[in-house]
């Protein structure tokens, strides 16, 4: 049986949330070069550039096809997540969150001089625009090829 911690010497799962992580403070830097402030809130949020989710998956997909070989069932699994996190990202979660601004302006135009409506705002920013989710897919393949470069020693 394996011990809990050895979760720690996943080199692929290490690597893909880094790869995350990185598109997350890339986010960040985005944002403060934008709007000329430090926006913290946009660490944890969904949307924006680059797409973490991307990064994340094809980082993922990356090492595991470096390490387990481009035509093993393995690849194609984490492949085909792959592709359908990001469809998901820029197609489904995109349409949502075009839905939920117009639902949002719709609201505020027939409750407009009515302070008492105090319902919440539906998330507009939800999903990613093709580029922006292309860029992730592109930062996840490089850092997932990087960092199976740097751990390939550890690896063995």
């Amino acid at each position: 049986m394996q011990d809990i911690g050895d979760i720690f010497h996943n080199f692929a799962l290490i690597i893909a949330i880094s790869a995350s992580l990185i598109a997350q403070i890339l986010k960040l830097a985005i944002e403060l070069l934008r709007h000329g402030k430090v926006n913290f809130r946009t660490l944890v949020e969904t949307g924006g550039m680059p797409s973490a989710h991307s990064a994340f998956v094809t980082a993922l997909a990356t090492c595991v096809g470096i390490l387990t070989g481009w035509a093993s069932a393995e690849f194609a699994i984490a492949f085909v997540f792959a592709l359908i996190v990001m469809y998901d990202a820029a197609g489904v979660r995109q349409a949502a969150g075009k839905q939920a601004r117009i639902l949002n302006q719709i609201v505020d135009e027939l409750f407009h001089e009515k302070t008492e409506f105090t319902e919440a705002r539906l998330k507009e920013l939800l999903g990613h625009t093709p580029f922006q989710v292309i860029i992730g897919c592109l930062l996840g393949i490089a850092i997932g090829w990087a960092g199976m470069i740097m751990a390939s020693p550890a690896i063995g």
